[in-house]
């Protein structure tokens, strides 16, 4: 029998489709745009695959809202180890990883972002534990290298892995990042299962992207409405273009004139005209098209969209695959084709979502 710590941090990725870009100090803030928790959903995802694959399983979990409801939801029947205060925080989180190890759980699975993410590794090193962790992606960015590809993966690989191998955790500033600026820092190395469905550590793909640049601002039609996606090979497209980008956000942009700049979701929808092109490029190292940095892009946002895909060719050859991850399973299963990522002023290269 395997026994598996389970924790979630049930605001995690909230500020992401209000335009908050991350939800660190910003819960309230979110609830007032009208954000609602994404989170549990992906956590019951994340079990069902993991109950569906084995049904060996002694889970062991946090107090409402920290797991216990979505477990049981899931066809658990978890044992509780911590009750949170009201209004949980990371030091609640801290405190179940290190009943987990007490107990001697065989891997601790966690849902949440890359702060989540630190919590829970920094507490399993400075235990001294060897332990592994798996994180199922439901913030707002998602950096580390410890996460599976989608909610579904991460359950599956819970279940059934044989084997761990050290992996990197990071963390944003999210203050700068509402500024428009990246900083990164290692925050661990943990043990984490060994498994083709984690993603990447996020890096800068490198090369020219003046060609593709300078081929897209050409080809601009006047009726279309276009929504600029956050990222350095967008926002070049945006500056050709003339337009007073936001540096991390979402633009819409329509015959020269910014309709929105930094927008949320609901923003974005109601900026929306009749012929709409979502311009996006995958995220360097990990080839995320969609479900990282970008959660104003939500389902009904892409849905109403055309997607034009952008990317250089050495970012694209570092990272070797597209992938999506909206949140909605029919969406992404809609996703998942053969698609062409325009690389230069007109060359286009084929590669599969997956």
């Amino acid at each position: 029998m395997r026994r598996i710590g389970f924790v979630l941090n049930p605001i995690a990725g909230m500020g992401g489709r209000v335009g908050l870009k991350g939800t660190d100090g910003k819960v309230e803030e979110a609830r007032e745009r009208g954000a609602e928790p994404r989170a549990p959903e992906r956590a019951v995802a994340a079990l069902e695959a993991l109950r569906e694959r084995s049904s060996d399983v002694e889970l062991l979990t946090a107090g409402d809202p920290m797991g216990e409801v979505e477990a049981r939801e899931a066809g658990f029947s978890p044992e509780i180890i911590h009750e949170p205060d009201e209004g949980t925080t990371a030091a609640d989180t801290r405190e179940a990883v290190r009943r987990f190890l007490e107990r001697g759980v065989d891997l601790v699975l966690f849902v949440g972002g890359d702060g989540t993410a630190t919590d829970v590794a920094e507490t399993v090193t400075d235990a001294g534990s060897e332990t592994p962790v798996l994180g199922v992606p439901a913030g707002v960015k998602v950096y580390s290298s410890v996460f599976g590809v989608t909610p579904e993966d991460a359950g599956r690989i819970a279940a059934s892995f044989d084997a761990t191998e050290s992996r990197e955790v990071s963390d944003i500033d999210e203050d700068a990042y509402r500024e428009g600026e990246v900083r990164t820092s290692l925050r661990a190395v943990v043990d984490v299962p060994v498994a083709e469905e984690l993603q990447s550590s996020k890096q800068l793909g490198g090369g020219s992207v003046e060609g593709l640049v300078k081929g897209f601002a050409a080809e601009v039609d006047p009726d279309t409405t276009y929504v600029f996606a956050p990222g350095s090979t967008v926002g070049a497209i945006e500056a050709e273009l003339g337009i007073d980008a936001s540096a991390l956000g979402v633009d819409v942009w329509r015959e020269g004139e910014l309709l929105v700049r930094d927008g949320s979701e609901s923003e974005v929808l109601a900026a929306l005209g009749e012929r709409n092109v979502i311009v996006v490029s995958p995220i360097g190292g990990q080839g995320f098209v969609f479900g990282r940095g970008n959660q104003q892009l939500s389902p009904d946002v892409i849905r109403r969209c055309e997607v034009e895909i952008v990317a250089s060719r050495s970012k694209l050859d570092e990272t070797g695959v597209l992938r999506v991850d909206t949140g909605d399973p029919e969406l992404d299963e809609e996703l998942r084709s053969w698609t062409r990522v325009r690389v230069g002023r007109v060359e286009r290269r084929m590669l599969q979502v997956s």
